[in-house]
């Protein structure tokens, strides 16, 4: 710490190069904070006490194979089952296809099991009397300005009506509240049809279910009623494949695309040119200090407190502009996440990433620090004095 006033003073030797630098390094941390978050949300989908107690079934071979009907009522006799529902994918745009919306045709029972979503006694009465009807997330009817009572045009992207028109009019009977933010970027976003018109409408249905969700008494038998689902429909031309509500999340996610791989894709890349970017500021802010250095060892500092001096400043330059781009980052996304009405969820850095991103600055500090160390360490005081070195 005695040495601070010297690090500090050759680190703003030249205040332009020293703050484009750290301009780039905050960039960096800062894009490292929000796609984090970014991964941090999607692993959130699932987790929480309702969810630990769901378990979703879909077929084994994919994930578009339609499952029977009376599936549903063998899973509801297994021993640990509390009740079952089912649902299937309508694959709903609004007004052009770009507009994506997250929308399922849904069993009348579905609202039970999902807690989360809160709706009016009023509204769900609506729901169940009208054919036509549609329940919208809070967040989803702020985004396109609904309100009950509209009426809804939606174009589906995989199902048509019986006349081959893939336009499906709808008319808003209730609005989803959520109670868990945390979540509330799916649940907000959600768009639910009833399943008996969505299956007298389209052809290609036929009495059958996408998926079943059922909900067990006991969370410690979980994976007991898993597999006694499966077993259900094993060696049969509709094989199931039963998972956690937090697993099934997961595996839709990386149908869609492998978060983790592009977040770690697009960091590995950004960091390496930060890498290459902090040491070449580094090696020239050694350089162009030799004679300084020199000085230095003549007033009697070793070449370990020179080296010492050198990797303190190259970790604290990477330290400063973590820091602040990993706070950056923990404002800018909650932020973001109340800008998109709820269809994005970018948590605040937590204490994880928070620890991460401060060990990366740590051990790219080293990494860039490194070479001009050992270059300051070996500097000879005549030979920097003479104006060799």
């Amino acid at each position: 710490m005695k040495y601070l006033h010297l690090i500090w003073a050759a680190l703003f030797r030249r205040k332009g190069r020293t703050f484009l630098t750290l301009v780039s390094i905050i960039t960096a941390f800062l894009l490292f904070g929000l796609l984090d978050a970014v991964r941090v949300g999607f692993e959130q989908a699932g987790q929480s006490a309702n969810g630990a107690q769901r378990l979703q079934t879909g077929a084994k071979l994919s994930f578009i194979q339609l499952l029977p009907m009376s599936l549903g009522a063998r899973i509801t006799q297994i021993d640990g089952v509390k009740d079952t529902t089912y649902a299937n994918w309508f694959g709903g745009a609004y007004q052009k296809p770009e507009n994506q919306v997250f929308s399922f045709a849904v069993a009348p029972n579905y609202l039970d099991i999902y807690p989360e979503m809160e709706v009016s006694a009023e509204h769900r009465k609506a729901f169940a009397e009208t054919k036509d009807g549609a329940l919208v997330g809070e967040g989803l009817a702020r985004r396109f300005g609904w309100k009950v009572g509209d009426q809804v045009p939606m174009q589906s992207t995989i199902f048509p009506d019986r006349n081959g028109s893939q336009n499906w009019p709808f008319k808003i009977v209730g609005v989803i509240h959520v109670s868990d933010r945390k979540t509330a970027g799916w649940w907000d976003q959600m768009f639910l049809l009833n399943w008996k018109y969505f299956d007298d409408t389209t052809p290609w249905n036929q009495g059958q279910v996408g998926w079943y969700v059922t909900r067990v008494k006991d969370v410690n038998q979980a994976d007991r009623v898993l597999k006694a689902i499966d077993e259900i429909s094993a060696n049969s031309d509709h094989e199931t494949r039963t998972m956690t509500e937090q697993a099934a999340m997961s595996s839709w996610m990386k149908q869609l695309a492998d978060i983790n791989l592009i977040v770690t894709s697009i960091m590995g890349a950004v960091f390496f040119t930060l890498l290459l970017l902090a040491g070449n500021t580094m090696m020239q802010a050694v350089r162009e200090r030799t004679g300084e250095i020199a000085v230095l060892k003549t007033l009697g500092f070793s070449g370990e407190s020179v080296l010492a001096m050198v990797l303190a400043e190259s970790m604290l330059l990477l330290l400063i502009g973590g820091v602040i781009g990993l706070a950056l980052a923990s404002v800018i996304g909650p932020i973001v996440s109340a800008g998109s009405g709820g269809a994005l969820n970018l948590p605040a850095a937590g204490l994880i990433s928070w620890m991460i991103g401060v060990g990366l600055t740590l051990l790219f500090g080293l990494a860039v620090g490194a070479l001009p160390a050992l270059r300051a360490m070996r500097v000879n005081i005549t030979d920097a004095l003479a104006g060799r070195a």
